[in-house]
């Protein structure tokens, strides 16, 4: 009886040990978390601070209601914070953040429709040390041939070459690559946010530079520009993507597509 019963004492002490040490490394990987994302918070704001400076200097940006859309909730851990900005004379702007504690990541989206200039998409994602920088610009125009639009792209394949130094990634095929006329999916580590955030203010600094040597469109070739817009709006909540396919999945496709018009790519507001 007696060596039964200090038997089952050291099984509750090795119970109690291994207790012990799953809750200490449960804290200490909490801790690192908390602590990267703290870190990674500081630079994705940094770096969209330098964005919205870098754009507010070219023109005037007005902040819009994203309305019942400034936050989203998702998975019950996801929080959306979306902002959305009339940009003077081109278009609309929408601005989404996210902390989920193993990764942060800011989406910029700039929408023209005043312009005949391409969509620039990016993404820009902080996991722990780890870095993803993507600058996607988008031909929703009506003849990528036109002396004009061809200027303007000639000067975002330049800003394209300069980040040549940073590696490539791959990314997964997607129906909308045809409308992909400069993508940079670059890699970085945390000694390069430096590079990664001048990356970001340089692809809206040479944006707008190109946007401002163009023409204001008229009011029949910005109709026309919205409509090829929406159509790339309809087709991308219709077929999907990556992020597309997470919004339907908790919002469900009617709600998404609402968000999309409203907010995210603006056609409702710029008809």
């Amino acid at each position: 009886m007696e060596k039964t019963v200090k038997k089952k004492g050291r099984i509750r002490r090795v119970i109690l040990a291994l207790l012990l040490i799953i809750v200490l490394l449960v804290g200490a990987i909490a801790g690192f978390t908390a602590v990267n994302a703290s870190k990674n918070m500081k630079v994705m704001n940094s770096t969209l601070d330098a964005g919205m400076e870098t754009l507010s200097g070219a023109t005037e940006v007005t902040p819009v209601d994203a309305g019942e859309y400034s936050e989203i909730k998702m998975y019950g851990i996801m929080k959306f914070d979306v902002s959305q900005y009339d940009i003077k004379d081109l278009g609309n702007l929408s601005v989404m953040k996210v902390n989920m504690g193993m990764m942060q990541m800011v989406s910029y989206i700039i929408t023209p429709y005043e312009k005949d200039m391409p969509m620039l998409s990016m993404d820009f994602m902080y996991i722990y040390g780890k870095r993803k920088a993507y600058a996607e610009f988008y031909d929703l125009t009506e003849d990528s041939s036109a002396p004009q639009y061809v200027q303007a792209m000639d000067k975002i394949r330049g800003f394209e070459d300069r980040y040549s130094d940073l590696e490539n990634i791959s990314t997964e095929p997607a129906w909308y690559d045809d409308l992909l006329t400069v993508a940079l999916h670059k890699a970085g580590r945390r000694e390069d946010d430096e590079k990664i955030k001048e990356m970001f203010s340089d692809a809206i600094s040479t944006y707008m530079t190109s946007a401002s040597e163009l023409d204001t469109l008229s009011d029949e070739a910005a109709s026309k520009k919205h409509d090829i817009t929406q159509g790339y709006c309809d087709e991308l909540v219709e077929k999907g993507g990556v992020s597309t396919d997470v919004f339907k999945k908790n919002l469900g496709e009617e709600k998404t597509k609402d968000f999309f018009d409203k907010v995210l790519f603006g056609t409702e507001r710029y008809k």
